[in-house]
């Protein structure tokens, strides 16, 4: 059973996706046509690419709360190479098309989240890299696109911009899964808010404000803002 206090939590992480969106809906739509082509921060995607990404990244999460509140397994993506042909085929729209369909496709994934049975929340789906998660996980799972594709579009927002509880639940989790290039230990230290976390074997300090880190980590920084002796790191995700 659901109680009321997860319940309140549950629509209260719902609201942080809504903020995520509602802060880069207006980001997008400053754009230009010409700045939909320019290259993002991720190799080989432009903006355009990223925005196509986003889109339909909340039409796959769509799929899973359809999963959970029916109980008929529908995947994420029906396949790695239709889930990639959607991102080539939306990446050359102009802004107009872009706009709305980033707009649609989030209000569809926050209207049915919203009205999601209580009951079903618990229900067991899988993420497209097979892994069990329940129901509830969907919510951040789209937080952290959002939040970070925003940074991926290069437009202004940084790390930095981050919310609190954001950055500190991103940090927490990408120090729990990234691995050294080399498999040696290393300490993080978050110099604002006071943040500790190892990597394998206690090893060499790094140091910085969370967000710096947490950016670091998960390969949207080369580090250059942080100090101490910096490892290789394995792609994240």
């Amino acid at each position: 059973m659901t109680s009321d206090a997860h319940l309140a939590d549950i629509a209260a992480q719902l609201d942080t996706v809504a903020a995520a969106t509602e802060r880069l809906l207006p980001a997008v739509a400053a754009l230009g046509e010409a700045d939909l082509v320019d290259p993002s921060l991720l190799p080989g995607w432009t903006r355009g690419h990223v925005l196509a990404h986003l889109s339909r990244n909340a039409d796959s999460l769509v799929n899973l709360l359809l999963w959970a509140r029916t109980g008929i397994e529908t995947p994420q993506y029906a396949s790695q190479f239709l889930r990639d042909a959607d991102i080539e085929a939306g990446a050359p729209r102009p802004l107009r098309d872009q706009l709305e369909d980033l707009t649609a496709s989030a209000e569809r994934w926050l209207a049915l989240a919203r009205v999601m049975p209580a009951d079903r929340w618990p229900a067991t789906v899988r993420n497209r890299m097979g892994g069990e998660i329940p129901a509830t996980r969907v919510i951040w799972m789209r937080r952290l696109e959002v939040e970070i594709h925003h940074v991926d579009l290069n437009i202004g927002y940084t790390p930095a911009d981050w919310p609190e509880d954001f950055t500190t639940r991103l940090l927490t989790q990408s120090l729990g899964e990234v691995r050294p290039a080399d498999g040696a230990g290393f300490t993080v230290l978050a110099t604002d808010t006071g943040y500790t976390g190892t990597v394998g074997a206690q090893g060499p300090a790094i140091t910085g404000p969370a967000a710096a880190l947490a950016a670091w980590l998960i390969g949207r920084s080369p580090g250059a803002d942080l100090t101490g002796d910096l490892p290789a790191l394995a792609a994240w995700k």
